[in-house]
């Protein structure tokens, strides 16, 4: 067994106790042995509990990113990237909303994958065609955090086995974010914009996504 497929087993033991315990009751041990793992080498790779949710969110950018798309319009690409991610989130879809529903009660582990969640999306932004750099790469890459918390959140009500609520979520944020410059055009090559202004964008359309505003259990 090579390390990708330990990681793999040893996460999706720890999500499936997850769905049937509560993840507040996991742990990396019970997982490995849930496996059938060595516990050395679960200890060594995944030192800590949140170690689990970070491969899993690693796994997820290898996916999205494992075809290197450089042709068609870079919302399409983003569209895609952001869907794949998805993809793999969906088979540890009761996992996961367990997870969601203790976040709110674990600050620390909220602020350690909210960290993970903009790295995330700085990989997507780049991939997909988007400025990740500079000040003007700081508000593109909020922006897409604000797409996808928005849309993780319907992706955790949505029951539909092709997730149909979760695209449309996705395509009307996506909509919505380039509105606000998310996208480059020929404009945005030409001219120099306020990086300020660019700031008072991201607040904007973070806001006017949904009511209530976007919470920790997104991340």
């Amino acid at each position: 067994m090579d390390n990708d497929d330990f990681d793999t087993a040893l996460v999706s033991a720890a999500l499936t106790l997850a769905e049937e315990r509560g993840w507040a009751s996991v742990t990396v041990l019970a997982a490995a042995r849930q496996a059938g793992l060595p516990l050395p080498e679960a200890r060594r790779r995944f030192p800590l509990k949140a170690s689990i949710l970070l491969r899993l969110g690693r796994m997820a950018d290898d996916v999205a990113l494992a075809d290197d798309m450089i042709c068609g319009a870079v919302r399409e690409r983003l569209f895609d990237l952001l869907m794949r991610r998805l993809d793999v989130f969906q088979q540890y879809r009761g996992g996961l909303q367990s997870v969601f529903r203790s976040l709110p009660f674990d600050p620390a582990l909220t602020i350690m994958l909210g960290g993970a969640t903009v790295e995330s999306m700085r990989w997507m932004a780049d991939a997909a065609g988007i400025n990740a750099n500079g000040i003007r790469g700081f508000v593109h890459v909020n922006m897409l955090v604000a797409v996808w918390t928005h849309t993780l959140r319907v992706w955790e009500k949505d029951e539909s086995p092709d997730m149909g609520s979760t695209m449309a979520a996705l395509d009307q944020a996506l909509d919505k974010a380039g509105r606000f410059g998310l996208f480059p055009t020929n404009a945005d090559e030409a001219a120099t914009q306020d990086g300020l202004a660019d700031l008072d964008d991201v607040a904007d359309m973070d806001a006017g996504f949904a009511a209530p505003r976007i919470s920790a259990q997104d991340l």
